[in-house]
């Protein structure tokens, strides 16, 4: 490697550092103003598994499978559900047509839940201790074929369900938008009613994160797998 190659992978690795440890210290000096919190699904709640769900693809025939998924944003016909641009029956005809045969959708909709791990009810009881001095929203960049699977897996829990954890939950495949796009941001900011200096944003993307601070939210950005509980306490 040359020194200016060297350089410069030093200069990018150290303005990452420095962005995570602003979006840190924001946090830390902001936390006491916060009444709302958005909180991020994939990656923050529910644990993923990015290896196994590209591995059971793989093994239904569909190679191409590595360049479209990642933890925070997919691409090609993984974005399209995702911003609710396509229906689960027209995610599933792409996914045979790219794989080049008939492929079940039983099969299909397996690999691709098998992203999904579960979320730890430590979790799910902060969630629920949250909701009794904050105002708790979800935000996610999600699909409906996870979010049913979600819905009936990962939240149920004694007698709470999705909807006990929250005031209001905003899906990305509703919202015919994702994160990071500002839009989605500044109409959740307007449907809910909050106030973005007030907010407090848990999400795994530093993209995501960025956008939100241009509005005046406040950020915290966890490491993967990380019990980010030690902010409220």
């Amino acid at each position: 490697m040359s020194t200016a190659a060297l350089v410069f992978k030093l200069y990018f690795c150290a303005e990452k550092l420095l962005t995570r440890f602003t979006i840190y210290k924001s946090t830390q000096m902001e936390i006491k103003g916060i009444k709302n919190l958005l909180i991020d699904f994939g990656g923050v709640l529910i644990d993923l598994d990015r290896d196994r769900c590209i591995g059971n693809f793989k093994q239904i025939g569909f190679d191409q499978i590595d360049q479209m998924l990642s933890l925070s944003h997919h691409q090609g016909i993984f974005l399209q559900q995702e911003k609710g641009l396509i229906t689960p029956a027209q995610f599933r005809d792409g996914i045979r047509e790219m794989i080049g045969k008939d492929v079940a959708d039983e099969q299909i909709d397996a690999a691709w839940n098998s992203f999904l791990i579960g979320i730890p009810v430590a979790k799910l009881e902060l969630l629920l201790k949250l909701r009794e001095k904050y105002v708790v929203y979800l935000l996610s960049n999600t699909n409906k074929i996870h979010w049913d699977w979600s819905c009936q897996k990962a939240f149920p829990y004694r007698a709470f369900r999705v909807e006990d954890y929250f005031e209001k939950i905003y899906l990305s495949f509703e919202m015919k938008t994702a994160k990071p796009d500002r839009d989605i941001f500044e109409r959740v900011v307007e449907d809910a009613g909050i106030v973005p200096q007030e907010t407090l944003f848990i999400d795994d993307s530093e993209a995501n994160c960025l956008m939100a601070q241009e509005l005046g939210i406040s950020t915290y950005m966890p490491a993967q797998g990380e019990d980010w509980s030690h902010l409220f306490k």
